[in-house]
C-alpha cells in the first residue's frame, strides 16, 4: 500500500464531496452523511442503496479493491431517508423506555449503509 492509499483509507469525507473520481483518485476509505446530507430531496431507501452501491463500486475498482465504509447520522432514527421512522430527542427516548436501536439498525441496513451514528438512550429515573 502506498502512502497515498494509506492516507485515503484513513480518510472519511462528506457525501456531498464523494464523487466517483474523488473516490478512485484519493482511495477514500469512508463516506459520511451527516444530519441532512441526502443524495436527493425525499430520497427513498432505493435511492440510498443505488448511491452507496455506486460509491462502493468506485472503491472496489482501485488497485487494492478495498471496500469503503459508509456512515450515516441516525441519532433520531434513519431520518435522512424519506418516510423513515423518526424518534424524539434522547431524553424523550429514555422516558418512553423504547428499544429503538434494532429499528434504526434495520432501516439503516436497508439502505446499504454499514455504519450508523445511532440512537443514544438517556437513562431516566423516577424521583424518590
Amino acid at each position: 500500500m502506498t502512502l497515498e492509499e494509506k492516507i485515503g483509507q484513513m480518510t472519511q469525507i462528506e457525501r456531498k464531496d464523494a464523487f466517483p473520481d474523488v473516490m478512485k483518485k484519493y482511495f477514500i476509505g469512508s463516506v459520511l452523511s451527516g444530519g441532512g446530507s441526502v443524495p436527493a430531496p425525499k430520497a427513498t431507501a432505493e435511492t440510498w442503496v443505488n448511491m452507496v452501491n455506486e460509491l462502493q463500486k468506485c472503491a472496489l475498482s482501485t488497485r487494492l479493491g478495498i471496500p469503503m465504509i459508509y456512515g450515516i447520522d441516525a441519532v433520531h432514527g434513519n431520518n435522512n431517508v424519506y418516510r423513515a421512522t423518526i424518534f424524539p430527542h434522547n431524553v424523550g427516548l429514555g422516558v418512553t423506555r423504547q428499544r429503538i436501536g434494532a429499528a434504526t439498525a434495520l432501516e439503516v441496513r436497508a439502505t446499504g449503509i454499514q455504519y450508523a451514528f445511532s440512537p443514544c438512550i438517556a437513562c431516566v429515573t423516577k424521583p424518590s
